[in-house]
């Protein structure tokens, strides 16, 4: 029995000790549990399986720590009232928050953080990691942690812009439709039927074989994906809202349409709107990865996630997991907003945590 193994399994155990001695419950449930798994995987994979569960655990950890500060730094920069709302957050939705604020500072600052061009040529195909590229190079030679960088800001803005555009038109549609009632609401529902009826990757590859797959076709065409979705949240938040008493009183008081959805319906609708904003994003971002996957998204040479993954998919088969970085960028990103948007529904449920 190694060194390792004796010092991973005496740190457990101290610590599981000292959680159950001080009555940290949740604190000796996890060291517990994670004593137990390590042991039957010790005995599976012996000391390799240890090392990365130990590993895993530690990522954990520092993870934990990351938000726990972010977190505090956001409390202290925040408002009183702000503040307040940031210290019932969990640690998951810091995470997603600390996540996405990295990315957001990845993007702006792309050209100041990436060593070279998005499709600068500086070596050979497939040349593996060195002191000048940190991620290797790509089957053209262009460095891909450059590329990784470029990427935040197209992937992501293009997913983001998108987003924004599906927003304003299905929440418009949809307050409007909440509003004035009649012939004009049942038309826009069947209309947003019809579209919704309709697999959204056919019928994004279908706009994009028409049209060609330029970043304003792939923009209007994913909005109008994702634009009835929206819609229909929308219309039923809306209508629940249109049939209060200071609505007719609005009504009465000879307001207009604009009046009433911008000063009456839009601030009662705006906390499930804004986490439907969440899911939505990661739906669209997850469409704009697989379309350019497929070759019809974003093109070359401009970095995009989704591209690179298809582009350096041959180095998996000799073990090389550089391919899999951007799908995991990808998978980051959509984790970290959902458990903000986990956060929001949770606080514009009502509930109390116990």
């Amino acid at each position: 029995m190694s060194v390792f193994v004796i010092a991973y399994y005496s740190l457990l155990l101290i610590g599981s000790s000292l959680a159950a001695y001080f009555n940290k419950r949740s604190i000796f449930i996890l060291l517990f549990s994670l004593t137990m798994v390590s042991f039957v995987l010790g005995i599976i994979g012996g000391s390799g399986a240890l090392v990365m569960v130990a590993t895993f655990a530690g990522l954990l950890a520092l993870a934990g720590m990351v938000s726990y500060s972010f977190r505090e730094a956001l409390i202290m920069m925040a408002g009183p009232e702000l503040a307040k709302e940031l210290r019932t957050a969990p640690l998951t939705a810091a995470f997603g928050m600390f996540v996405i604020f990295t990315y957001a500072i990845t993007g702006i600052f792309a050209p100041w953080i990436a060593p070279y061009g998005e499709a600068e040529v500086i070596s050979n195909a497939f040349e593996p990691a060195n002191a000048d590229m940190l991620l290797g190079a790509d089957q053209l030679g262009r460095d891909m942690f450059s590329r990784l960088v470029y990427g935040t800001r197209n992937s992501v803005g293009l997913a983001l812009t998108a987003t924004v555009l599906a927003f304003v038109l299905g929440a418009g549609a949809g307050m409007l439709a909440a509003t004035k009632g009649g012939w004009f609401d049942q038309f826009m529902g069947r209309f947003a039927d019809v579209i919704m009826s309709i697999p959204s990757l056919i019928f994004a590859l279908l706009m994009l074989s028409i049209f060609g797959s330029s970043m304003p076709v792939i923009i209007v065409a994913v909005a109008i994906i994702y634009a009835p979705r929206v819609f229909r949240l929308t219309r039923a938040v809306a209508g629940n809202v249109v049939v209060m008493d200071y609505i007719e009183a609005a009504k009465l008081r000879g307001e207009g349409t604009g009046y009433l959805i911008r000063r009456e319906i839009l601030p009662n609708s705006m906390a499930p709107l804004v986490a439907e904003f969440g899911l939505e994003f990661c739906f669209v971002f997850l469409l704009v990865a697989g379309l350019s996957f497929l070759g019809l998204g974003i093109q070359p040479p401009t970095a995009d996630w989704g591209s690179m993954v298809r582009e350096n998919a041959t180095l998996i088969s000799f073990g090389d997991i550089t391919p899999l970085i951007p799908a995991a960028a990808i998978a980051l990103l959509t984790v970290a907003v959902n458990f903000v948007v986990d956060w929001m529904l949770f606080r514009s449920s009502g509930l109390k945590e116990q």
